[in-house]
Protein backbone atom coordinates (compact mmCIF):
# COMPACT_ATOMS: atom_id res chain seq x y z
CA UNK A 1 0.00 0.00 0.00
CA UNK A 2 2.07 2.93 -1.19
CA UNK A 3 1.46 5.90 -3.39
CA UNK A 4 1.08 3.52 -6.78
CA UNK A 5 -1.21 1.23 -5.11
CA UNK A 6 -3.40 4.04 -3.12
CA UNK A 7 -5.19 6.18 -6.14
CA UNK A 8 -7.08 3.02 -6.83
CA UNK A 9 -7.55 1.65 -3.37
CA UNK A 10 -9.09 4.76 -2.12
CA UNK A 11 -12.15 5.40 -3.88
CA UNK A 12 -12.74 1.71 -3.90
CA UNK A 13 -12.28 1.41 -0.30
CA UNK A 14 -14.34 4.65 0.44
CA UNK A 15 -17.70 3.15 -1.64
CA UNK A 16 -17.29 0.36 0.76
CA UNK A 17 -16.88 1.77 4.06
CA UNK A 18 -19.93 4.04 3.83
CA UNK A 19 -22.44 1.50 3.17
CA UNK A 20 -21.76 -1.00 6.34
CA UNK A 21 -18.98 -1.50 9.33
CA UNK A 22 -15.94 -2.75 8.27
CA UNK A 23 -12.98 -4.14 9.43
CA UNK A 24 -10.06 -3.91 6.96
CA UNK A 25 -7.00 -6.47 7.49
CA UNK A 26 -3.89 -5.68 6.39
CA UNK A 27 -2.00 -8.80 7.33
CA UNK A 28 -1.44 -9.03 3.38
CA UNK A 29 0.48 -5.50 3.22
CA UNK A 30 4.23 -6.08 2.70
CA UNK A 31 5.05 -2.74 2.35
CA UNK A 32 3.86 1.01 3.25
CA UNK A 33 4.64 4.74 2.74
CA UNK A 34 2.72 7.91 4.31
CA UNK A 35 -0.23 7.52 1.49
CA UNK A 36 -1.42 4.39 3.37
CA UNK A 37 -1.71 5.96 6.56
CA UNK A 38 -3.72 9.13 4.69
CA UNK A 39 -5.82 6.62 2.76
CA UNK A 40 -7.09 5.01 6.02
CA UNK A 41 -7.22 8.25 7.65
CA UNK A 42 -10.01 9.01 4.74
CA UNK A 43 -11.80 5.87 5.16
CA UNK A 44 -11.94 5.82 8.72
CA UNK A 45 -13.29 9.69 8.46
CA UNK A 46 -15.46 8.62 5.49
CA UNK A 47 -17.16 5.36 7.49
CA UNK A 48 -17.69 7.88 10.92
CA UNK A 49 -19.35 10.96 8.94
CA UNK A 50 -21.78 7.42 7.24
CA UNK A 51 -22.66 6.22 10.92
CA UNK A 52 -20.23 2.94 10.70
CA UNK A 53 -17.12 1.57 12.00
CA UNK A 54 -14.21 1.45 10.44
CA UNK A 55 -11.89 -1.45 12.77
CA UNK A 56 -8.24 -2.05 11.50
CA UNK A 57 -6.57 -5.38 12.58
CA UNK A 58 -3.26 -7.20 11.95
CA UNK A 59 -1.58 -3.84 10.76
CA UNK A 60 2.28 -4.43 10.29
CA UNK A 61 4.75 -2.76 12.55
CA UNK A 62 5.46 0.13 9.88
CA UNK A 63 2.36 1.02 8.95
CA UNK A 64 1.91 1.44 13.29
CA UNK A 65 4.96 3.33 13.19
CA UNK A 66 4.14 5.66 10.77
CA UNK A 67 0.85 6.14 12.23
CA UNK A 68 2.14 6.66 15.84
CA UNK A 69 4.53 9.22 13.98
CA UNK A 70 2.17 11.49 12.63
CA UNK A 71 0.06 11.24 15.63
CA UNK A 72 -2.59 9.34 14.09
CA UNK A 73 -2.76 6.19 16.18
CA UNK A 74 -5.50 7.04 18.80
CA UNK A 75 -7.80 7.54 15.83
CA UNK A 76 -6.80 4.72 12.99
CA UNK A 77 -6.06 2.48 16.53
CA UNK A 78 -8.20 3.38 19.48
CA UNK A 79 -7.13 0.55 21.44
CA UNK A 80 -3.57 0.91 21.16
CA UNK A 81 -1.15 3.32 23.44
CA UNK A 82 0.43 6.20 21.57
CA UNK A 83 3.44 4.47 21.49
CA UNK A 84 1.77 1.34 19.69
CA UNK A 85 1.34 -1.33 22.14
CA UNK A 86 -1.76 -2.41 23.15
CA UNK A 87 -3.90 -1.05 26.06
CA UNK A 88 -5.57 -2.92 28.68
CA UNK A 89 -8.47 -3.21 26.53
CA UNK A 90 -9.21 -5.85 24.44
CA UNK A 91 -11.44 -4.75 21.72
Amino acid sequence: MNQQTVPELQPEGELLVVQADRVVNLAGIEAVDSSAVAVLLSWKRAALAAGKQLSIVSAPAAFVSLASLYGVTPFLFPELSADGSRTSVQH
